[in-house]
């Protein structure tokens, strides 16, 4: 380029002086083509608006998995989704009282043996109804949850019992409530079997914290974990899936999705 720049065409100060017809023709020529070969690069790099590279759509590396996160659980539909609903209430129950009697207070929060015996006990259970459940379900069945019992102090003997009576309570109103929805007679037999071994519990958990309040009537409407749970009709509680998973709640990592499940 310096071959055609004459120095009549330069400035004072060395600077190009394109208002020189010669110099503002060589200007024009070689900025054409320096924006020629600018487009002709880009081409070659082009990111089109479209999200495509050169006519191939970007895909981006898929991220490794968090191994620290928390899967959702989706329940299913139909008596496979209330039998997933019920092992998940079992794995809830199965994994407190295990913590319990696997604790170092355990024997010193429950100074009495006969009431270690009673909760070791109940942990049988509740790990026997999980696993039944598990057994059943087979490929179907919901994964382990995640439960978290850090509301619970295990060094405190009333703490613990309250709350084993409420999750005791939960569980007899969920097989009463879900009884219902299914469409199995097998199954509708199998949860009247667990139930009633549930409600049991409940009232050997009322008769540790207060006697004489195992079958105690109370009003209209008693909730799970009050002393008095049967009500003035003399009939236990019932509630529907959606109600008793926002009382599991607090208890269970996971985010569990049961919009499938039958209603009516």
């Amino acid at each position: 380029m310096s071959k055609i720049i004459n120095p009549r065409d330069k400035k004072a100060d060395n600077t190009l002086d394109i208002s020189s017809p010669l110099q503002r023709r060589s200007f024009i020529k070689y900025a054409g083509a320096g924006a020629a070969l600018s487009a002709l690069i880009l081409s070659g790099c082009n990111d089109d608006d479209d999200g495509k590279f050169n006519g191939v759509v970007y895909q981006p590396p898929t991220p490794p998995p968090n191994p620290n996160e928390i899967p959702a659980v989706n329940l299913g539909s139909g008596d496979t989704g209330i039998l997933n609903y019920a092992y998940a209430l079992e794995q809830l129950e199965a994994a407190f009282y295990d913590m319990l009697v696997k604790s170092t207070t355990f024997n010193t929060t429950f100074t009495n043996a006969t009431e270690r015996a009673v909760l070791t006990d109940i942990r049988d259970h509740e790990v026997a109804h999980r696993d039944f459940f598990k057994s059943v379900l087979g490929n179907a069945a919901i994964p382990a949850l995640t439960p978290d019992f850090s509301l619970v102090n295990m060094a405190d003997r009333n703490v613990v019992l309250m709350a084993a009576r409420t999750f005791e309570d939960v569980g007899v109103a969920a097989y009463n409530g879900a009884g219902k929805l299914l469409t199995m007679a097998t199954n509708l037999a199998l949860a009247g079997k667990i139930v009633s071994v549930e409600a049991r519990h409940a009232a050997e958990i009322r008769e540790m914290l207060k006697q004489n309040t195992f079958a105690a009537r109370g009003g209209a409407s008693p909730k799970p974990g009050d002393e008095n749970i049967i009500n003035d009709k003399g009939l236990d509680l019932a509630l529907m899936p959606n109600e008793v998973l926002a009382l599991a709640k607090p208890f269970i990592k996971n985010d569990i999705n049961a919009s499938s499940l039958p209603t009516s």
